[in-house]
C-alpha cells in the first residue's frame, strides 16, 4: 500500500521517515518529495508497505502525530490524476 505523509520538517529525510513507519511493518519504499531544481524538501512523502493490515495500522497510529517538531498527516495516497496540457499560444 502507497501511504501519503504531509506537513514534514524540511529537515526529515528518507531514513527518519523510513524509521518512523517500520515500528508497524516492512517498509519496501521511503521516500521524501524533493524540488527538482533545489533538491530541498517539498515537506511531503510516501511510504510503500507491502502488508495492508500493517499499513492501515500504521495510517491509524502515526496520523496526527509529532515527527521532527511537526504535527504529519498520513493517510492512504490517491493515484496521482493526469495533468491536462496547456496550450502555450
Amino acid at each position: 500500500m502507497n501511504i501519503y505523509v504531509g506537513n514534514l520538517s524540511y529537515d526529515t529525510g528518507n531514513n527518519e521517515l523510513r524509521s518512523a513507519f517500520e515500528r508497524y511493518g516492512r517498509v519496501d519504499d521511503a521516500r521524501v518529495a524533493e524540488d527538482k531544481n533545489t533538491q530541498r524538501s517539498r515537506g511531503f512523502g510516501f511510504v510503500e508497505m507491502a502488508n495492508e493490515s500493517e499499513a492501515r495500522n500504521a495510517i491509524s497510529q502515526l496520523n496526527g502525530t509529532d515527527l521532527q517538531g511537526r504535527t504529519i498527516n498520513v493517510n492512504e495516497a490517491r493515484p496521482r490524476e493526469e495533468r491536462s496540457t496547456r496550450s502555450r499560444y
